[in-house]
């Protein structure tokens, strides 16, 4: 505190004691405490005994001039303001001055006592404000060393995490070995550590992505498009939400009409960060553009670029219905989670405004034709289990990440470890078993 209220201390060196004896007169009015040398070595000796903020040194003096008195202060007190009064037309000494003494100013003889008043003055001020900055630099730097203390825990939880993850990829592999190989099932994975920071409602998300992307798939197909195409639009469907990784964890699980002006607008960068981040991999470069542009309403009410009808890429166009679908059902959309015919029926109702009218109807065929034929889930405890059933839902852990996929054959000993989890974390998992038709 005294330190901020303490009056600055000025410095002048001269070998002249008259021009000492008027700085001294000039300055002492304005509040500042004065030091005077009459000379370099001298001028030395008072700063290292004194708090000194200003030094006015003489050029021409005997045995230290003024360019080697200031080199030698920059040195050994750099944060010494540093002004050079020079009587002489010497632009060699002074240049050496500025160059070795890295000097604030200069002033000549004669000076003009308002113009010394105020060089000085200012200078005083840059010196506050170097301070200011300087404290301010290492306040940022405690505060960010403390946080880092404070994430300790939580890189603590994503190593955790990130074991319980590798012993899921286990089980999958011992089921699937040839996967392990799979473009495709590393992309899935990835995808599911994008949901993985969904929080408390990590389970209604889980699985979001690969669902997005499976209807997508299918759909795409129906309506004619490539291999490629396809393949394009069911990568953009798993990673369609990477951009959501920045977002604060408060907003992920919110449903997009109760969020503020303030937080909408973070929301809506989502799609432009997740396209960035796709770009730089070969092979996601189409599938960034989709991600991109898979919230352009067909209308031009979406973003980010407000596209309208086909201006906007199919595979985006397609990626907008069944993405809409699937969040109406777990309430990031709209407030109200809706059942499959509310989200299937608002997907009717906005066809040909908000939605693709042909990804529409082929979506709702889609979605008829599995319910009417679709086989039946039947809901098993994990000791119920038997070598060989078929999983007919993605199965996710208690903290939203997936174990096992939608379509997985469980083995002997992919049981045993789900029966081994249990156990050892208290929890009650349930499997939905395709049931077998008799």
């Amino acid at each position: 505190m005294s330190e901020a209220i303490a009056s600055p201390t000025l410095l002048f060196v001269d070998d002249e004691p008259g021009i000492l004896s008027s700085l001294r007169r000039l300055f002492r009015p304005h509040g500042y405490r004065i030091f005077i040398a009459e000379g370099g070595a001298a001028g030395l000796e008072i700063l290292a005994q004194e708090q000194i903020d200003l030094v006015i040194s003489d050029m021409r003096m005997p045995e230290m001039d003024g360019a080697a008195f200031l080199k030698e202060v920059r040195s050994r007190w750099p944060k010494v303001m540093r002004i050079l009064l020079t009587g002489y037309a010497d632009i060699t000494s002074t240049v050496a001055a500025i160059n070795q003494g890295e000097i604030y100013r200069y002033i000549s003889k004669p000076w003009d006592d308002d113009e010394i008043v105020t060089i000085v003055r200012e200078a005083i001020e840059r010196q506050n404000l170097q301070l200011e900055n300087q404290r301010l630099t290492a306040l940022t730097q405690a505060q960010n060393n403390e946080l880092k203390v404070l994430n300790a825990s939580l890189e603590q939880k994503v190593a955790d995490r990130t074991a319980e993850l590798r012993q899921a990829l286990t089980f999958v592999e011992q089921s699937h070995g040839e996967l392990k190989k799979s473009f495709l099932t590393s992309v899935q994975v990835f995808a599911g550590l994008i949901e993985l920071r969904s929080g408390s409602v990590g389970t209604q998300i889980a699985g979001h992505g690969r669902r997005v992307a499976e209807h997508a798939r299918t759909v795409a197909q129906r309506m004619g498009l490539s291999d490629s195409e396809v393949q394009n639009i069911m990568l953009a469907g798993l990673l369609h939400d990477i951009g959501k990784l920045g977002l604060p964890d408060e907003l992920l699980g919110k449903a997009f009409n109760t969020l503020s002006a303030e937080h909408r607008a973070l929301v809506m960068k989502h799609p432009l960060i997740g396209q960035n981040i796709l770009m730089g991999i070969d092979k996601f470069k189409e599938a960034a553009v989709l991600v991109r542009h898979h919230h352009e309403c067909y209308d031009g009410s979406g973003y980010p670029d407000h596209l309208s009808g086909i201006a906007i890429p199919q595979g985006s166009r397609i990626l907008q219905v069944v993405n809409e679908y699937d969040s109406l059902q777990i309430g990031t959309l709209v407030q109200r989670p809706l059942k499959p015919a509310e989200a299937m029926s608002f997907l009717v109702e906005n066809r040909g405004k908000r939605y693709d009218p042909v990804a529409v109807d082929t979506f709702f065929k889609l979605i008829s034709e599995t319910q009417k034929t679709g086989p039946v889930e039947l809901p098993l405890r994990s000791m119920h289990l038997k070598p060989g059933m078929v999983l007919m839902r993605d199965l996710s852990h208690g903290d939203g990440y997936m174990l096992l996929a939608k379509g997985s054959v469980l083995t002997a000993e992919i049981i045993a470890q789900l029966i081994k989890m249990e156990h050892s974390e208290q929890q009650t998992l349930t499997l939905y078993i395709r049931q077998e038709e008799k």
